[in-house]
């Protein structure tokens, strides 16, 4: 693996785990630069099929959407048709008729590239509003060694637990498909991605799996067993969806990367695939199936 690689991965993800860490606005922040790269990403695939999409005011409406998720979840679900309806409104005053293909572009943009990722500052909310002790709604344990020496991950914000835990999750599962699928690897899984295989995906879902059952027992999750071997395998698939949905464009665009914006790894879409679909996931997961499993 080229040192290149190693070392912007090394980068992403101390600086994914320090936004993580301190949440709030820091949180947001961070995710809104890479929403903005990923935006112009997505809509450059699009403009290699001919389409014109309304670009800017799907990435500015994307943006908002990520704010209003950090002021306050339940409104961004009232944003997204709004933003919607005024991007269909955009292109129907442009001078030059907009086609079904650029009213779609745009919708699936502001879906993919701003709506879904909105559900990753709405997991790290979770529980974090009452406790943040830094300006711009941050927060920072008082104490680490208290959390370390005693296994208390479960005093945490269960917003930051959570979000560390997915981000495991899915870098278990993202290396332990390329690691098996590069040198075990026979059975080609989709012709969507030629190089991805059965066993590649079969071992990333399970190793997802595994990493959520240690997770789901330290943060004295309900039902262990039962909520580390779902959750496990829901962050696997949907990590596996969205990087062959990535895939699929970057075919039908007929480009190997998304874009060359981090040395050895290509675009921002490249790196981010697998956490698109997994948020909203996630999310629903802790608000709505867990206090279920509490009871």
């Amino acid at each position: 693996m080229p040192w290149s690689r190693i070392i912007s991965g090394i980068i992403a993800i101390a600086l994914a785990l320090g936004a993580v860490l301190l949440g709030g606005w820091y949180f947001t922040i961070m995710l809104g630069v890479v929403v903005f790269l990923g935006q112009q990403e997505y809509f450059d695939l699009v403009r290699t099929r001919g389409i014109v999409p309304a670009a800017k005011t799907t990435l500015c409406l994307s943006l908002v959407l990520l704010a209003v998720s950090q002021i306050d979840n339940a409104l961004a679900d009232a944003v997204m048709p709004m933003a919607g309806t005024f991007i269909c409104f955009y292109l129907l005053f442009q001078p030059k008729m907009a086609t079904i293909a650029d009213v779609s572009a745009s919708i699936m943009g502001l879906f993919y590239v701003g709506y879904l990722p909105s559900y990753w500052v709405r997991l790290r909310t979770i529980g974090s509003t009452a406790i943040s002790n830094l300006p711009l709604g941050g927060y920072w344990p008082a104490a680490w060694q208290d959390f370390f020496t005693e296994h208390n991950f479960a005093a945490l914000p269960q917003g930051l637990t959570i979000t560390v835990l997915t981000f495991l999750c899915i870098w278990a599962a993202d290396i332990g498909a390329y690691t098996i699928g590069k040198f075990f690897g026979k059975t080609r899984l989709s012709d969507i991605s030629p190089k991805k295989t059965v066993e590649g995906a079969v071992f990333g879902i399970s190793a997802s799996l595994v990493v959520a059952l240690v997770g789901a027992y330290y943060l004295k999750l309900p039902q262990f067993l039962i909520t580390g071997t779902t959750l496990g395998l829901l962050i696997g698939l949907a990590s596996l969806l969205g990087d062959l949905t990535e895939s699929m464009l970057k075919r039908d665009a007929g480009v190997k990367d998304s874009g060359q914006l981090i040395p050895g790894h290509g675009g921002i879409l490249d790196r981010t695939d697998s956490y698109i679909f997994t948020a909203p996931i996630v999310y629903y997961f802790v608000t709505l199936i867990l206090p279920v499993m509490s009871q």
